[in-house]
């Protein structure tokens, strides 16, 4: 397959994701976005889905919670909706990050 723009590479990884989900579906426990993102060298640069927003939201997340502080002012039902859905996708995959390191280092 040639990739000539971002869309065609959009494209496989999409195939990648309902590859995984098949997977998951027969019984399998891939973790989706961790299988998508250990193929992404063999086609593309992983630059190419580092986004500088992204990048923002993950210093909010780090900042907030190692001083405790609300990414925006108010309670927890003040928080914008868009925040919060960030907030878990992160807090998971930090966790998810940090399980694979951990059974990285049992390995040893």
């Amino acid at each position: 397959m040639l990739f000539e723009t971002e869309s065609d590479v959009k494209n496989v990884v999409g195939l990648l994701i309902d590859e995984a989900k098949e997977w998951n579906n027969k019984g399998k426990e891939f973790d989706i976005a961790s299988s998508v993102s250990k193929q992404l060298p063999f086609f593309c640069c992983n630059n190419l889905f580092i986004k500088n927003e992204y990048q923002k939201d993950i210093q909010r997340y780090i900042y907030c919670n190692e001083t405790g502080t609300p990414a925006y002012s108010g309670s927890y039902g003040e928080q914008p909706a868009r925040w919060l859905s960030k907030y878990f996708v992160l807090k998971s995959a930090f966790a998810q990050k940090e399980k694979a390191q951990i059974d990285g280092r049992r390995k040893n």
